[in-house]
């Protein structure tokens, strides 16, 4: 693990049931955390590299925390069992979470024990307001996104992209604008916000678990269901890399269609809008990291981070070739086509813009009106 010592790893879990457990560093796989396995306890340490949502470390890991409390009801998350604060020997904490036994999803196959544990999440009943906290709750998560959006997309110019995929980039963020017009807006749910392949392990039995929850938040379940089949999503992890056709995409959104029962159907006419601003975020997020991912790192206290220098080498090379990639001009075309391709199939519901009358009354919400 880089900038973390193992020493300082042991003097933290010196007075928890771990504190004698031998520590085995896991693959350095992700831009967020260092994982170790706890010895055989089946427990996993958790080590925040940067906080994704620009906190502070304490708030920070309270934020983690409760992704895993508000989740946990799902039965799809690791069971959380301890937080360890941000100390000296760990300047951003730390949790402990179960460690799923599972291997990397298999797609097309597991896409469908995928959806099924999104709509597990997505079922969950939506607390009062008041009991939303620490998560992200917007008033109006269309707007909320977009303003995301719009902050990563301050890096395009940046970015060494193409005139062409920078024109098509921005294009789609002005169809995006568009939408924010209507005051109709689909019901929020808990969400992962960040339901890419990768981040899910498949156990013995055929049950996906959702292992990555630092993002999570009320906003759209269209947003789940496009991260876990958007190209750009399907083809990060090498792990579960494949690249989806329409009717895998289609039988995908059916599935958990058909897992959400008569809840599901309501989403129909927002599948498409919301694949859109997934596939913004993403690539959005690609310029942001193409240019800020050279700095040094920040102090272990503060927010997001993207440096280079908290990855291992052959993190950062497939990172690169991967934003390279998705951020090329064929690439962004490719896109264009797909979301032409899917507006067709999805149907006419799906077909319509956010911006149509025909949404049902109960998924009618003025912007800026509380929850």
């Amino acid at each position: 693990m880089s900038l973390i010592s193992l020493d300082a790893v042991r003097s933290a879990l010196a007075n928890t049931p771990w504190a004698e457990a031998p520590l085995q560093p896991l693959e350095d796989s992700g831009l967020a955390h260092w994982h170790l396995r706890l010895g055989d306890s089946g427990w996993l340490m958790r080590i925040p590299k940067q906080s994704q949502m620009g906190l502070e470390a304490a708030a920070h890991l309270v934020y983690e925390a409760g992704c895993f409390a508000h989740a946990a009801p799902s039965g799809v998350t690791p069971p959380l069992a301890e937080h360890l604060a941000p100390s000296r020997d760990l300047p951003r904490g730390a949790l402990v979470v179960k460690a799923i036994e599972g291997r990397p999803a298999e797609l097309p196959g597991d896409l469908t024990a995928l959806m099924r544990s999104l709509a597990a999440i997505h079922r969950l009943a939506l607390p009062e307001a008041s009991a939303r906290t620490p998560l992200l709750a917007p008033h109006d998560p269309l707007a909320a996104m977009f303003q995301e959006i719009q902050a990563q997309a301050e890096y395009l110019a940046e970015a060494g992209l193409s005139d062409a995929a920078e024109q098509a980039i921005r294009g789609e963020l002005a169809t995006f604008a568009a939408t924010l017009e209507s005051p109709a807006r689909p019901e929020p749910r808990l969400i992962t916000f960040d339901a890419h392949p990768g981040n899910f392990l498949v156990d013995r039995r055929g049950k996906a678990w959702m292992v990555d929850l630092e993002k999570a938040r009320y906003s759209y379940p269209g947003f789940d269901l496009a991260h876990a089949t958007l190209y750009t999503s399907t083809t990060w992890d090498l792990n579960s890399h494949a690249v989806l056709d329409s009717d895998a995409i289609l039988a995908a959104y059916d599935a958990w269609e058909q897992a959400m029962g008569d809840a599901g159907r309501a989403y129909r006419p927002w599948h498409m809008p919301l694949r859109r601003a997934m596939w913004l975020w993403s690539v959005t997020w690609c310029a942001k990291w193409q240019v800020t991912s050279g700095a040094p790192p920040l102090d272990a206290s503060r927010g997001q981070d993207w440096s280079r220098q908290l990855n291992s080498g052959t993190l950062n090379a497939h990172v690169q070739e991967r934003v390279a990639h998705y951020l090329s001009a064929p690439v962004v075309e490719t896109m264009a086509e797909e979301f032409h391709t899917l507006a067709s199939a999805f149907g006419d519901d799906a077909r319509r813009s956010a911006s149509t009358a025909a949404q049902p009354d109960n998924l009618r919400q003025p912007q800026g009106t509380p929850r």
